[in-house]
């Protein structure tokens, strides 16, 4: 070997390889902590289970189960793309991680991208055990679109992936915390999630419809009732992920 060569090469790895490894990394972390895994996996488990058998809230006509499948798995998406995301972010940069990372080659979007495919890991886990869980309390899937499902699930994660980032990466870490959590309960009551939105005064309802809560959980409900794709909830969803992962990599601080 000459004077001034080195093996390996130094300099950065590929962007691909960056990303799956932060990914890899993320969810490694997301694994690991016991309070997250209840946010993202038991409480929307529960609510179904609770919401389906017991009548806390009036359905309307139709099979309970048929009705709450679809918002709980908005809500699953929520829970840990938005709310789980946003808090642990939000902690990260105050404790100093996210500064670190920031003196490595990872660049923000790829930051970004990791934490969104880890988020996206996790909610497989969560679908698997909804539907099953679904299933055993009386669910039929077999007008489902499968297709459409994962279209909406994606969408719906980037939307509110953007959010929690957004939050994370400009508000202090306790402020995260607090908002993350209030907009979690206000999008749970008045999101089309396990209350239906005829339930609402007409007024209000045109714009509880754009709220991306809303738009996953009508999008879902017409596929998993052999609708399809439904297109206004898909331009709702798009139009929220385009905004907000936009704004989360203009203005995402590392510190």
């Amino acid at each position: 070997m000459s004077a001034g060569t080195y093996a390996p090469a130094p300099g950065a790895a590929p962007a691909a390889r960056m990303v799956l490894r932060h990914a890899r990394l993320e969810l490694t972390g997301l694994l690991r902590n016991g309070e997250q895994l209840l946010l993202t996996l038991v409480i929307p488990t529960l609510l179904l289970v609770l919401f389906t058998t017991v009548e806390v809230v009036d359905l309307g006509p139709g099979s309970r189960v048929g009705f709450l499948v679809p918002g709980i798995l908005a809500l699953a998406v929520m829970s840990t793309a938005f709310t789980a995301q946003a808090i642990s972010t939000g902690f990260e940069r105050r404790y100093g991680v996210l500064k670190r990372l920031g003196a490595t080659p990872l660049p923000r979007w790829a930051l970004l991208t990791g934490k969104t495919l880890a988020v996206v890991a996790i909610e497989v886990g969560q679908l698997v055990l909804l539907v099953s869980v679904a299933v055993v309390l009386g669910w039929d899937p077999q007008r489902v679109s499968w297709l459409a499902v994962g279209v909406l699930l994606l969408l719906g994660t980037a939307a509110f992936s953007g959010l929690g980032l957004l939050m994370a990466g400009t508000l202090r870490a306790e402020a995260t915390l607090a908002l993350a959590n209030l907009v979690y309960l206000l999008l749970l009551l008045a999101g089309g999630i396990v209350v239906p939105l005829d339930r609402f005064p007409a007024a209000v309802r045109p714009a509880l419809e754009l709220l991306p809560s809303t738009a996953l959980a009508d999008g879902l409900r017409t596929a998993t009732s052999g609708g399809g794709l439904a297109t206004g909830p898909v331009l709702v969803l798009l139009a929220w992920a385009a905004v907000s992962l936009g704004a989360a990599a203009a203005t995402f601080r590392w510190e």
